[in-house]
């Protein structure tokens, strides 16, 4: 399959992509933090935290960085 026919049988089932993917995200800064998610996929910083407030998320104290010593 590629993205185009998967998009439009998505939406044959009646599924809006978009809304599909803020889920998706929004689950995930549920599970990881933010910054974390944003780097994994290209997303800005912001937009991730904006997301992981609106869902609720406790990952508020995160520190990014390198930790190894």
């Amino acid at each position: 399959m590629n993205p185009t026919s998967l998009i439009d049988q998505i939406r044959a089932a009646g599924a809006t992509v978009q809304r599909g993917r803020t889920s998706a995200i929004r689950q995930l800064v549920l599970q990881a933090p933010a910054p974390v998610i944003a780097r994994a996929l290209g997303y800005h910083d912001r937009t991730t935290n904006r997301l992981v407030t609106k869902a609720g998320g406790t990952w508020s104290r995160y520190a990014p960085g390198d930790h190894e010593r």
